[in-house]
């Protein structure tokens, strides 16, 4: 069976008809994606400016973060030694007029906040005195430096003695 040279042509002008169809589907999906993407480029490069301001203020602002926890842990001991304390806690005994008859420091244990890491102990203490006495001697616990990185969690006072419990912070660089 031969085909006829009309047939050909027919056969040849629909090939070309879908050819064209193709391209021009074709063509006319690339011209959106392009539309989209310069319309992006162009969204994009309007926020480039405030973007690049906020990272300026950003770095100034994480950089005076870091330098605050930098101060804050240069004000916590790197490491907790009880014996040390122990020994700041009969020094203040010494000066006060209360009679220390209880001291205990358990293991120290790890804790962290964030990225922040940091050891603890709790100190529990058994005085007597006076109430004034006991209560000036708990002020200087709070305020002694050496004591600067310490919270006074409890206390728990019957006539002239007081159990007070204290918990000792140091940082882990």
């Amino acid at each position: 069976m031969r085909l006829s040279r009309k047939v050909w042509i027919v056969l040849g002008i629909i090939v070309f008809v879908v050819l064209a169809i193709i391209l021009a589907t074709t063509y006319s999906g690339q011209v959106g994606e392009r539309r989209e993407l310069s319309d992006k480029l162009t969204v994009a490069q309007n926020r480039l400016p405030a973007l690049t301001s906020d990272k300026g203020t950003l770095e100034g602002q994480l950089g005076t973060a870091r330098s605050s926890v930098d101060e804050a842990a240069a004000k916590y001991p790197q490491e907790l030694h009880s014996i040390e304390y122990g020994e700041h806690i009969y020094d203040i005994v010494a000066k006060s007029n209360v009679a220390l008859s209880g001291l205990s420091f358990p293991v120290p244990s790890a804790s962290s906040v964030g990225t922040v890491s940091f050891s603890t102990v709790g100190l529990s203490l058994s005085v007597s005195g006076t109430r004034a006495d006991i209560f000036q001697f708990i002020q200087t616990i709070r305020t002694d430096p050496r004591f600067a990185s310490t919270r006074v969690n409890s206390i728990s006072m019957s006539g002239t003695s007081a159990s007070i419990s204290v918990t000792i912070y140091a940082y882990k660089r």
